[in-house]
């Protein structure tokens, strides 16, 4: 079994941030996938389902992104899961807009919600960087991360998140270099 973290924001008014594209990608697995219906489990959204062979849960905390480990981590408990069962889906500043990398473990990079998990766990899971592109200027990141997609990134995002969501066989059976490339080629067609 494997527990894959989407990280956001709980409200209506968050929906569409940057900082909620975590939430998105596990949106969109889930209806790709066929998952189970919403359950409201470990202070978060839940939902069950199989990615090919693998049982994968997906967890959309709701405990707002600065305490996310604290949902994340009553999850683990709950099913006696190794840091090997964990995969967070997160945003990623340091990444062009709409690149999606793999990497196990590693810093926060002053990510609120992996900085929870790690507190929560410590840092040797697995991340899905999903690439927001950087502002340009540290002062501009609050509003960068807390502000919606423009209009002409709508395309993009969507073209991402379906690429996710197609090549997520791959993440469950941890070959992440297959996954990375085969998302690019989605997206470059």
């Amino acid at each position: 079994m494997q527990l894959w973290v989407g990280l956001g924001n709980p409200g209506p008014q968050y929906a569409l941030h940057r900082h909620n594209v975590g939430f998105m990608a596990l949106d969109t697995i889930a209806e790709v996938h066929s998952f189970g219906p919403v359950q409201k489990k470990f202070q978060g959204w839940l939902q069950e389902g199989r990615i090919g062979n693998h049982k994968v849960l997906l967890l959309k905390p709701a405990t707002f992104m600065n305490e996310s480990g604290r949902s994340v981590g009553e999850a683990m408990r709950f099913y006696k899961l190794g840091m090997d069962a964990l995969t967070v889906f997160h945003d990623e500043l340091d990444l062009a807009p709409f690149k999606v990398k793999v990497k196990q473990g590693g810093g926060t990079a002053g990510h609120n919600g992996l900085r929870s998990i790690d507190q929560h766990l410590g840092a040797d899971f697995r991340r899905v960087r999903l690439g927001i592109g950087h502002p340009g200027h540290k002062d501009r990141v609050t509003g960068h991360v807390l502000g919606p997609f423009a209009k002409a990134e709508q395309d993009d995002l969507v073209e991402m998140l379906g690429a996710i969501a197609s090549e997520a066989g791959w993440l469950a059976t941890k070959d992440d270099i297959r996954f990375m490339n085969d998302v690019a080629l989605r997206q470059q067609g």
